[in-house]
């Protein structure tokens, strides 16, 4: 089973993806900031993180930065899970290394495509 961690500040927004994805047959792991998301990467091989990028302690953008800089996260599918559409910022989460961009709110079919097109 593929593992998939949910990083995001809000409760409702983790439970409906977690919900989404273990529906989809995905184990799933849950974090509410970056920093938090960093410390169970350390103890829970992933296989793609899906992140929001506005949170507090560590935002979306810079926890991309950090996954990237550990040899176990250099190529594993990354995920922004956000309200921000603007191509700004989507210019700052690929030069992070997203792979990709999904807006909030989504459409759990459409997630799903996406994490079969994103996962080797």
């Amino acid at each position: 089973m593929r593992k998939v961690l949910i990083v995001d500040d809000s409760v409702s927004m983790r439970q409906m993806v977690s919900f989404t994805l273990r529906q989809g047959g995905f184990e799933v792991v849950e974090a509410e900031h970056g920093q938090d998301a960093l410390e169970k990467v350390k103890n829970a091989a992933v296989d793609l993180v899906i992140t929001d990028l506005n949170m507090p302690v560590t935002d979306g953008i810079t926890l991309i930065r950090n996954l990237r800089a550990q040899p176990a996260m250099k190529t594993k599918p990354i995920l922004m899970l956000t309200t921000e559409g603007l191509a700004a910022k989507k210019e700052q989460g690929k030069a992070a290394g997203a792979t990709g961009w999904i807006v909030k709110p989504f459409d759990p079919d459409k997630l799903l495509k996406t994490l079969a097109m994103v996962l080797p």
